[in-house]
């Protein structure tokens, strides 16, 4: 089977297949070489890695990973490519597709299963309407993964990077940062993909982090915190967290916890920094708890 990654062979196996583009899938097939080195080139993957792909669609980039991983472990929701990726993918004795969704697919049993628990390298040129969901899942979870490099819209790549202070800056930033270490790899043009996407994407490499940049004693009321004081973005910090269904505490509570802290009432959420999140959940937790 020759590489799908031209145009034109991409279109010759859709047009064998009948394939339909689904929306709902969200849909866009790689056809540029140079971006799929990148990718490769910057999961680091060698014939020690396991591979999980996530939504390999008709095998574009599978058979790049198949060269260079040892293993490749494909997940596809759509049911009408698992026979093209038979096809596309027969030459290869190293790549498993699954059909499945990969949201309620038991990754920690996948790396039991095929890489005898050990850490898995994570490669997708993901749908754009689910990509946090499924980025939040593979960091959240106990499943051993090294590192995540995605395609993902480039307007949620900035996102993922950026620090306090941009427009940009929001929960996401936060909740990645502190399970990962984010490097933007490349911007990717429309025309890199078929059919083309409305909007401009970007290869985004997430290290997982051994250990949390910060040390908070209850993380889960730090991200209350964080999606509170994001939810209402024009609000001082001071009012969104005290006007937060969600919280328990007081306006009296924010406001002494932000003065320990040294920040003004009228802070917004947006200039905090993760370290400044944390300090305010144990202040807030130890008012609690008292």
């Amino acid at each position: 089977m020759p590489t799908l990654v031209t145009p034109r062979n991409t279109i010759e196996i859709l047009q064998k297949y009948n394939f339909m583009f689904q929306k709902k899938f969200g849909q866009n097939f790689l056809i540029d070489t140079h971006v799929l080195d990148k990718i490769i080139r910057s999961a680091e993957v060698t014939k020690d890695d396991c591979i999980l792909e996530i939504g390999p669609g008709i095998g574009t980039m599978t058979q790049y990973l198949a060269e260079s991983a040892g293993r490749v472990i494909a997940v596809e929701i759509d049911a009408n490519l698992i026979p093209i990726l038979k096809e596309t993918l027969a030459g290869y004795d190293n790549v498993t597709v699954l059909h499945g969704d990969i949201l309620k697919t038991d990754i920690q049993k996948l790396t039991e299963e095929y890489n005898g628990g050990r850490p898995v390298k994570v490669v997708a040129n993901l749908p754009y309407y689910i990509t946090t969901p499924i980025i939040m899942n593979l960091l959240e979870g106990s499943a051993p993964v090294e590192n995540i490099t995605v395609m993902v819209q480039k307007e949620v790549a900035d996102r993922m990077q950026t620090g306090p202070g941009s427009k940009d800056y929001g929960a996401l930033s936060l909740a990645v940062q502190y399970y990962a270490e984010p490097y933007i790899v490349a911007n990717v043009p429309p025309n890199c993909f078929m059919p083309r996407p409305n909007v401009g994407s970007a290869v985004i490499r997430l290290t997982k982090r051994k250990e949390p940049p910060v040390q908070v004693s209850d993380p889960d009321l730090m991200f209350r915190l964080i999606r509170a004081s994001f939810n209402q973005r024009r609000k001082t910090l001071l009012n969104g967290l005290s006007n937060a269904a969600e919280l328990p505490f007081s306006r009296e509570e924010v406001a002494a916890a932000l003065e320990e802290l040294g920040l003004a009432a009228a802070v917004r959420g947006e200039t905090l920094t993760l370290a400044q999140f944390a300090a305010l959940a144990e202040k807030l937790g130890r008012r609690r708890r008292r």
